[in-house]
């Protein structure tokens, strides 16, 4: 029998919760699936709504993951720069299979550095801090490339969540799901996305946003930084220890060489029989 699959949740203050919650149910659906709701420490956490979460483990005392899913929020901008949080989810990223998110929690995948090279998507007001981490930022639903899956805003959690299934597990038991949480919405309006909503409320959108907006790209330019900063000291780190390398192994192993005298003209070695000088008798 195989082992059961580790699915892991991170939590923070101000998490958005039906970030977590539409794939927690989804993933608690799985058969014979662990799922942990994973923060600092073991102590409430409030959410950006009136509900607090308790996770059931720590940082420390979690396992080795199958799956890592940082959800978003307000909090994520302070998650950026949260360097407990940041190395907690390379930590993870080294082991895990999938490498996930929803919404602006894939601006904390970036910002540890595990984006780079990599299509991702999120919130529609947040796609541009995607580029800062060497994302590649792709306007749609869910996004895979690779082992990195990451979903658009809040409510794209369940699609995600679904979609990652189905890779894990397979479609069947997506559906099965899919069906149990009778999943087949048909909202009543049609401004769910900013190129279907009704342009005056797309402009008031765009009226409220600018300051929480200006302050989460602040935090994505100084993550965006370190992140730069940290790859050039890796950069410089490996280039010392390859030349500290080069050195031993030169002292090591010398290389002889003969000496040149400049202008010598050095004649080739002879290849014929000897012959005797020509004297007269």
């Amino acid at each position: 029998m195989s082992a059961p699959l580790q699915i892991g949740i991170v939590l923070f203050p101000r998490v958005t919760q039906l970030d977590f919650t539409g794939p927690l149910q989804v993933f608690s659906s799985v058969p014979g699936a662990k799922v942990y709701l994973i923060w600092k420490r073991i102590e409430p956490v409030p959410s950006d709504s009136v509900l607090t979460i308790t996770p059931t483990t720590s940082f420390a005392d979690c396992p080795q993951l199958d799956v890592i899913c940082v959800p978003g929020g307000f909090g994520t901008d302070d998650m950026v720069n949260d360097e407990e949080m940041l190395a907690f989810l390379r930590k993870q990223a080294e082991g895990a299979k999938y490498i996930t998110s929803v919404c602006t929690g894939s601006l904390v995948l970036g910002a540890a550095g595990l984006l780079k090279g990599y299509r991702a998507t999120t919130h529609w007001s947040a796609m541009e801090g995607l580029a800062p981490f060497g994302a590649i930022p792709t306007k749609t639903r869910v996004c895979t490339d690779r082992n990195r899956i990451t979903g658009g805003g809040v409510t794209a959690g369940i699609d995600f969540a679904l979609t990652l299934v189905s890779v894990m597990v397979d479609r069947k038991t997506a559906e099965a799901i899919q069906l149990r949480l009778e999943y087949n919405p048909a909202p009543p309006f049609s401004a769910g996305s900013p190129d279907t909503a009704p342009a005056e409320v797309l402009a008031l959108m765009q009226e409220r946003i600018p300051p929480s907006k200006a302050r989460r790209m602040e935090m994505i330019q100084r993550a965006a930084a370190r992140l730069a900063q940290t790859a050039l000291r890796a950069r410089r780190t490996t280039q010392r220890l390859t030349e500290k390398g080069r050195l031993v192994s030169q002292a090591a192993f010398p290389v002889s060489r003969r000496p040149h005298i400049s202008g010598a003209i050095s004649e080739p070695p002879h290849r014929g029989p000897i012959s005797r000088p020509y004297s007269d008798r």
